[in-house]
């Protein structure tokens, strides 16, 4: 079994690949946490994400409120985040994405997997020269979240890792 250290790390962003913007509005009775949103969430894809047995991190702007409304109902438990530098978001080429470079720099050199809706080309290029580790980008879809697809994309991703490393 690999250790924690030696598993490969998910950033997971929150809004698009876990709460969908394609949802029907209006459908949403739910007052918990103050956030309608949350009624998006699929509640299986908790037990989806844990099964892939890697280290998953919380890479976005909701920062420890993550851990407060969104872990508990994906049955996840409480996640290290990605704390976002006050300063430098724009430092790199245009169309890099504010986030890559911290990614990278927690990473730091252990192979990843990024989950976003918001991945381009540049940030794809920019982690091929600046990341040493193995790494999967993987953009999804904002108006469906996380589908089949996504799930059989990472896994792929793992089994191809685990062939080339033994």
């Amino acid at each position: 079994m690999t250790s924690a250290a030696e598993r490969p790390i998910l950033f997971l962003d929150v809004d698009g690949p876990l709460i969908p913007f394609g949802a029907s509005d209006g459908s949403s009775t739910s007052v918990d946490q103050g956030n309608p949103l949350l009624d998006r969430l699929d509640r299986g894809i908790g037990s989806r994400l844990l099964a892939l047995g890697c280290h998953l991190v919380w890479a976005t702007t909701w920062m420890e409120d993550a851990n407060e409304a969104v872990a508990p109902r994906l049955g996840l438990p409480k996640l290290p985040v990605v704390q976002w530098p006050d300063a430098g978001a724009d430092d790199g080429p245009r169309g890099l994405h504010w986030k890559t470079r911290p990614l990278i720099e927690w990473a730091d050199g252990r192979p990843f997997i990024w989950v976003d809706d918001e991945i381009s080309a540049m940030d794809r290029l920019w982690v091929d020269a600046q990341h040493p580790g193995p790494s999967l980008l993987h953009r999804v879809d904002p108006a469906q979240g996380l589908v089949d697809a996504d799930f059989s994309a990472l896994g792929d991703w793992f089994d191809a890792r685990a062939r080339t490393t033994g």
